[in-house]
């Protein structure tokens, strides 16, 4: 008597926890979203501080990634890719914006300490004059305004390190730094067209 043939079980398929997770982070759970950050967030962080050098710029832009992400998650569909791909995709133009925004700061420094391409004598009367103006506007900003742009431009801090240093949250930083920048250009060009007359 032969004994009777044994049929195996297919073998149950295996749970994928990144493609649950990718896809909780796409229906919009909070939960989800959270643990995608706490899995990929040291990604994010390592491509930003290899192509910007600055950790603590680097982290702003690991923020930047995943709020962008959170926000625009119903445009990822797991089909097209991994989540991971999709996220250092966010990253790349994230980097990018950040190393425009800083030529651009780099740029109008320049732009502001200089008389075309010829370097300003520290102790021409036009240099002075331009330092005396920036002095004056920024004692005219009111006291948050002035104390963001002061520890940036002379303390170089970045806008991470000023929300450390100052306690205040990081968008009341930017907040500040954007109002204060674009009240001392005012300020400032009023000022330079007084003289041009």
């Amino acid at each position: 008597m032969t004994a009777p043939a044994v049929t195996e079980a297919p073998p149950e398929p295996t749970a994928d926890p990144e493609h649950d997770l990718a896809s909780r982070f796409a229906a919009g759970d909070e939960d989800g979203m959270e643990a995608v950050y706490r899995r990929w967030a040291p990604l994010v962080l390592s491509l930003a501080r290899q192509s910007l050098g600055d950790g603590a710029e680097a982290e702003d832009v690991t923020q930047t990634v995943f709020l962008a992400a959170w926000r625009g998650r119903h445009g990822y569909r797991p089909a097209r890719g991994p989540l991971p791909a999709w996220l250092v995709g966010i990253a790349r133009r994230k980097i990018a914006d950040a190393l425009s925004a800083r030529t651009r700061r780099t740029d109008v420094a320049v732009a502001a300490g200089h008389d075309g391409n010829r370097p300003p004598d520290p102790l021409s009367p036009d240099a002075v004059l331009d330092h005396v103006d920036v002095t004056r506007e920024l004692r005219r900003l009111p006291e948050g305004q002035r104390r963001v742009l002061c520890m940036a431009f002379y303390g170089d801090l970045t806008q991470t390190q000023i929300a450390h240093a100052t306690g205040w949250p990081l968008g009341t930083v930017k907040s500040h730094a954007r109002r204060g920048l674009l009240r001392l250009a005012r300020s400032l060009d009023a000022e330079t067209g007084e003289r041009a007359r």
